[in-house]
C-alpha cells in the first residue's frame, strides 16, 4: 500500500529532492511512528502523515506527525532547544523548563500554561508576563509598550474573560513531542514561521492541557504587562489574576492553531 506521507514544497527544498522523493516512496519513512505533535501511534500506510523538519543552526531532525495535527513544514528552531529535542528522541535526560531572553530591554517572557473555563469549556492557554518592561525596539526609552506592540500585531485588549479571542492568523503554538515549544508568528516576506517564544528548554504541560490542544487544536495566549498576573500556584488564582488585569485594562489575548500554519 502506497505511503500517505505529506511534504511540502519548504522542507523538500530544505532536504533536497532526491531525499524527499526517497521519503514518498518509502524507503527512509517509517511505517509506524509517534505523532511529534500529540504523542499518539500514527502509521503512514494507514493515514496521511506529515514531515516536519525542526532546523537549528548545525542540526535538523525530521519528524512525523499525523496530518489532522499539523501540517508539513519547516520549523526554525535554537540550536540549543533542537539538541535537546534529539536528547529526549534518544531517550536523555528529563529536562527542566526555562525561558529565553527576549528584546528588547534584556526581559525574560514567562509563560505559563493552564486551563481556562469559558461558556462552560476548559480551554488550553498560555499566560505570558515578561519580568520587566518592555520598551519600543530602537526607541532607547523605558516606557513599558508590551502591550501596545501586540496589539499593533493583532492581539485584541480583554475586557470580558468569559468570551474566547479572537483568532490571530499566522500565529500558531508549536507542541512537538507532547511539550510546547515555541509561539510562532508569520516570518518576513511571507517566508517560514520564526518563533517569537520558544523554550530554552521544551516546556512540560499537563495531559489535560495536552487533551484540550488536541481537542480544539487551538491554544488561547494571554499577555499582560511585568506584575499583572504572578506566578500563580492553581488555575483558580490564575483565572482571578487574569480577570484583575482584564478589568485593569492590562489584558490582551489571541486564539492560535496549535502547532503551525
Amino acid at each position: 500500500m502506497p505511503r500517505m506521507l505529506d511534504v511540502s514544497e519548504d522542507v523538500r527544498a530544505e532536504i533536497g529532492d532526491e531525499e524527499a522523493d526517497r521519503l514518498l516512496a518509502g524507503e527512509n519513512s517509517p511505517g509506524s511512528y509517534d505523532c511529534t505533535s500529540c504523542r499518539t501511534p500514527g502509521d503512514c500506510e494507514q493515514e496521511r502523515t506529515s514531515t516536519v523538519l525542526f532546523v537549528g543552526d548545525e542540526t535538523a531532525v525530521l519528524a512525523f506527525a499525523h496530518a489532522t495535527c499539523i501540517p508539513s513544514q519547516v520549523v526554525q528552531v535554537a540550536e540549543e532547544q533542537l539538541q535537546g529535542a534529539v536528547r529526549s528522541i534518544t531517550g536523555g535526560e528529563r529536562r527542566t523548563p526555562e525561558v529565553p531572553d527576549a528584546a528588547p530591554g534584556q526581559a525574560v517572557l514567562g509563560v505559563t500554561s493552564g486551563l481556562v473555563l469559558i461558556e462552560d469549556e476548559l480551554h488550553p492557554a498560555l499566560v505570558v508576563e515578561p519580568t520587566a518592561p518592555i520598551a519600543r525596539p530602537g526607541s532607547g526609552g523605558t516606557t513599558d509598550e508590551f502591550l501596545q506592540l501586540l496589539i499593533e500585531q493583532g492581539f485584541r485588549p480583554v475586557a470580558d474573560l468569559n468570551r474566547t479571542p479572537s483568532p490571530l492568523p499566522g500565529w500558531s503554538v508549536l507542541l512537538a513531542m507532547g511539550q510546547l515549544h515555541a509561539v510562532l508568528q508569520p516570518g518576513t516576506g511571507g517566508g517560514s514561521p520564526v518563533a517569537w517564544w520558544q523554550a530554552h528548554q521544551p516546556l512540560q504541560v499537563t495531559e489535560g492541557w495536552r487533551t484540550a490542544a488536541n481537542k480544539s487544536h487551538t491554544v488561547l495566549v494571554f499577555a499582560a504587562p511585568v506584575g499583572s498576573i504572578g506566578q500563580q500556584p492553581r488555575e483558580d488564582l490564575l483565572r482571578d489574576a487574569l480577570e484583575k488585569a482584564a478589568v485593569n485594562g492590562r489584558l490582551v489575548a489571541a486564539a492560535m492553531p496549535l502547532a503551525g500554519t
